[in-house]
C-alpha cells in the first residue's frame, strides 16, 4: 500500500441517535445469539437504522440483510424515523424479494420502530417468523447490521458531498443494488459477492 500510495479511508465520526429503546412495547428475546453464519438463506434476517446527512436534511437508511449471503434483500431511504417510513417498507420489500417459506428468525435492536404495536403485528402475520432482539446497549449482538453500513459509509457517504437528497439517493440505491449485493467480494462469503454466494449454497441445498 505504502508503494502504491494507498491509504485507508479515515474518516471523523459523527453519530445522531437512531435507536431510541426508552419505551414500553415488549422486548423480544435474543434469539439469534450472535450466530451470524447461518448455512442457508432466509433463516435469519438482521435489520437496523442509520442516518444520511446532506444538505438539503436528514436522511434515514434501513436495511435487512440476510445473514446466509449477507445481501441486502430489503431497504427503505426516508426523511422521518416513523415506522410506516423505515422498517414497515424495508421489510416489505425483503419479503418481496425474498418470500418465506420456513421458519425465520428477524433480528434487530430495541429500536421503537422495531419493538411498536404496528411492526410487530406486521412480523406475527407470519406465524414461521420469530422476532430476535439484541441486548440493551450491545452493539455487537447486531454486528453484521452495523458492518454493512461502516462499509455503505466509508466506500461511500464518506467519497461524495451528499448535495441533495435525490442524488443521495440515487447513489444509495447504485451502492447497494449495483455494487454491494453484486460486484462487491466478500471476505465472510470467500471472496465472492453476496449474488454469487447466494447461487452458490442454494445449489448446494438442493443438491443435497
Amino acid at each position: 500500500m505504502k508503494a502504491h500510495g494507498i491509504k485507508s479511508i479515515v474518516h471523523k465520526r459523527f453519530r445522531i441517535q437512531t435507536t431510541d429503546s426508552n419505551h414500553n412495547y415488549p422486548v423480544a428475546k435474543n434469539l439469534l445469539d450472535r450466530d451470524f453464519a447461518p448455512e442457508k438463506t432466509g433463516k435469519a434476517w438482521v435489520s437496523d437504522i442509520t442516518y444520511i446527512r446532506t444538505l438539503e436534511g436528514w436522511l434515514y437508511l434501513t436495511t435487512v440483510v440476510d445473514l446466509g449471503d449477507r445481501k441486502v434483500i430489503g431497504w427503505a431511504l426516508s426523511q422521518t424515523l416513523r415506522t410506516c417510513d423505515t422498517v414497515i417498507p424495508a421489510w416489505k420489500m425483503a419479503v418481496s424479494n425474498r418470500p418465506i417459506t420456513s421458519n425465520l428468525i428477524f433480528h434487530s435492536d430495541r429500536g421503537i420502530q422495531y419493538a411498536c404495536h404496528e411492526f410487530r403485528e406486521l412480523l406475527q402475520a407470519s406465524k414461521l417468523v420469530s422476532q430476535s432482539m439484541s441486548r440493551k446497549a450491545n452493539c455487537w449482538d447486531n454486528a453484521v447490521a452495523e458492518s454493512f453500513f461502516r462499509t455503505l459509509k466509508m466506500e461511500l457517504i464518506y467519497q461524495m458531498e451528499c448535495k441533495s437528497i435525490q442524488a443521495t439517493k440515487t447513489a444509495v440505491f447504485e451502492f447497494i443494488e449495483i455494487w454491494y449485493n453484486r460486484q462487491r467480494i466478500h471476505a465472510a462469503l470467500g471472496y465472492m459477492t453476496p449474488e454469487q454466494y447466494g447461487v452458490k449454497i442454494n445449489q448446494l441445498q438442493k443438491a443435497a
